[in-house]
């Protein structure tokens, strides 16, 4: 199991973003005490932890088979059924008028996820459609254990098997159509509609065949690889087998109507439910971008050397690309486990003369771009009296930050005398607990933080780290925040107002206090990701649905249109034991100066004006 935070919902919408997490977290004992004296009334229990132990990710994954994901009846259940027991807290559809509400979005979710390619629900022409919309409230009513699963999903099982068998005889008048196609053409150009569908599925079966027949005729070699597209774009399956098809689609809508912040997907596609910019150690991938084409994918940028850019990727380890979906070729062209051995990939590659050869590489694994010293933190020194302001801009909180953070303070140290930082957090989405306690280990070490309130009451104490005293800082810090400003983020700027460490400046945050978990789902075929816990600020105050107001409020815009308590059904407002180390609350003044900057942002030479002046804090 693994915790995590998730960015704003903008983000979780296309099932990726503000994603990074970290293991069970310590609780030390003071802070456990104190949050025991301020819950009791309320009746939480409050347990302490021990220590984490830190190990590498470790992602459910699986190999792609190249068939659509399939749940049973039994399996649908069951898995909504664990996930209504362990949300943070306690979610219903029900309702005439949440139906009229949910329905639509839910139908459209479930013909969206049913069809990777555009050819089986989605597309305009598909007969599935309607059927899917006409039967919506009873899935969902399925989903929750109501009405007879089978029944319902027998028309729609129907439907599908005979759609493939008109898509497949529009196939086979595809291919024998083929003579006219420019081969390099045929073999690199995007296969799918960028966007909603709008091709008829009875012209794009017919256009992948003529492109997959026109390569296979310079390439008699590929007849395999044509073969195996041509049976997952459009597969010979029972009624039942799609019923179930249909059923696992409608758990992937389902889980974000629960949870706004929530997910699940199947083993094979599990990687699409993580934000590998976010982890320390993230997997090497043989390539960054790609577009799917009807062949396979080809490579946009990052190829990974032997790899070209815009070479077309037939096969990675034996295992061929065509029909597969692009979530299952993202996962594949990650390094597998983290291991280091060469992986086999094969490729068309344009030749000199503009023909196209069938290339067979071996790639070794791209671990060894994890070596590369990091980018580091955007930083800038502001003038201010006769020595600088330290500015340090977050665009999100890796699991790494509290390192990235004395990196950038240590060598901004070596070049001028600093009087203070500013950490600029406007329009941080957030990312990972680790991350924050990190970071927060250089303004407060070893303080505790955060309290974690699980659906059963049980609350545990996140503590700040305690890094070695070369990478502390112990002068004046600023937190400048707007309504993007968002929860690991909000978790930076709230310490540090509660312990009255350092002021925060700016427009309210967005206000999401909740976190989430990845979890192997109990089926043991795909991987949840759920909101499990709510957070508060360390003095109690709480951060769900209501964000972090400033000590001094700036009207400034907010990147977002919305905030955590504008989404549906998401988690209620939790007002938390104050678990601060009481000792520690304490003011760290600005030294009083005339001048500041420039800069070359005005809010951030608003703040430095602001404390320079030796102005009091308005707010705590």
């Amino acid at each position: 199991m693994r915790r995590s935070f998730l960015a704003p919902s903008l983000c979780v919408l296309a099932l990726l973003s503000g994603i990074e997490g970290c293991r069970a977290k310590s609780s030390a004992p003071d802070a456990a005490a104190a949050a025991a004296s301020s819950a009791e009334a309320r009746g939480d229990e409050v347990v302490a932890h021990p220590p984490p132990e830190k190990s590498p990710i470790k992602r459910l994954r699986k190999k792609p088979s190249g068939g659509p994901p399939r749940l049973s009846c039994a399996a649908a259940r069951s898995l909504v059924a664990d996930v209504h027991a362990k949300l943070a807290a306690k979610v219903s559809l029900g309702g005439a008028e949440q139906d009229a509400k949910v329905d639509g979005p839910f139908a459209d979710s479930i013909l969206d996820w049913a069809d990777p390619h555009g050819l089986w629900t989605a597309s305009p022409d598909t007969p599935v459609a309607p059927l899917v919309r006409a039967h919506t409230a009873k899935l969902r009513a399925v989903l929750e254990g109501k009405g007879d699963c089978e029944k319902e999903l027998a028309p729609i099982g129907e439907s599908l098997a005979g759609w493939m068998t008109t898509l497949r005889t529009e196939w086979v008048a595809g291919a024998a159509d083929a003579a006219a196609i420019d081969v390099p053409v045929a073999a690199s150009e995007a296969a799918f509609d960028d966007g909603p569908v709008k091709t008829p599925a009875k012209k794009l079966a017919r256009v992948l065949a003529q492109r997959a027949a026109a390569v296979q005729k310079g390439h008699p070699e590929l007849a395999g690889v044509v073969s195996s597209a041509r049976d997952r774009w459009l597969p010979v399956l029972s009624k039942e087998a799609w019923g179930e098809v249909v059923l696992s689609a409608a758990v992937r809508a389902y889980i974000p109507l629960l949870d706004p912040h929530g997910a699940w997907a199947p083993a094979e596609e599990s990687s699409s439910l993580y934000d590998r910019d976010l982890e320390t150690a993230p997997p090497g991938r043989l390539w960054t971008t790609a577009t799917r084409t009807a062949l396979g994918t080809r490579i946009e940028t990052g190829a990974h050397k032997p790899l070209l850019d815009k070479d077309v990727v037939v096969s990675v380890d034996g295992l061929p690309l065509a029909g597969l979906s692009a979530e299952a070729i993202d996962q594949l062209s990650e390094s597998p486990d983290g291991t280091a051995e060469p992986r086999a990939v094969r490729v068309l590659r344009k030749t000199k003369d503009g023909g196209l050869g069938l290339v067979e590489l071996s790639v070794a694994s791209a671990l060894a771009d994890e070596a590369a010293a990091p980018a580091g933190l955007h930083t800038s020194l502001v003038p201010y009296g006769a020595t600088s302001a330290l500015v340090i801009r977050l665009d999100d909180v890796p699991d790494a930050l509290g390192e990235e953070l004395a990196r950038a303070i240590g060598k901004a140290r070596g070049e001028a005398e600093i009087s203070g930082i500013v950490l600029d957090l406007r329009g941080n989405g957030g990312g990972s607990i680790d991350g924050a306690s990190g970071a927060l280990g250089v303004f407060l070490p070893g303080a505790p933080l955060f309290p974690l309130k699980h659906r059963d009451g049980t609350i545990e104490t996140e503590r700040a780290t305690e890094p070695p005293m070369e990478d502390r800082w112990t002068g004046p810090v600023v937190a400048l925040v707007d309504g993007g400003t968002a929860s690991a983020a909000e978790m930076i700027a709230g310490a540090l107002k509660a312990y009255r460490r350092g002021l925060v400046v700016g427009a309210r945050t967005y206000g999401k206090g909740c976190a989430q978990e990845y979890v192997d789902d109990v089926t043991g075929v795909g991987v949840l990701r759920m909101t499990t816990l709510l957070f508060a600020l360390p003095d109690g105050t709480p951060v769900q649905r209501v964000g972090i107001e400033p000590s001094v409020t700036w009207a400034l815009p907010s990147p977002l249109k919305e905030r955590e308590a504008d989404l549906p059904r998401s988690p209620p407002t939790w007002i938390g034991p104050d678990v601060r180390d009481h000792k520690r609350v304490s003011e760290v003044p600005w030294a009083t100066v005339a001048n500041v900057g420039p800069c070359s942002d005005e809010v951030v030479c608003r703040a430095l004006a602001l404390v320079g002046k030796g102005k009091a804090i308005a707010k705590r």
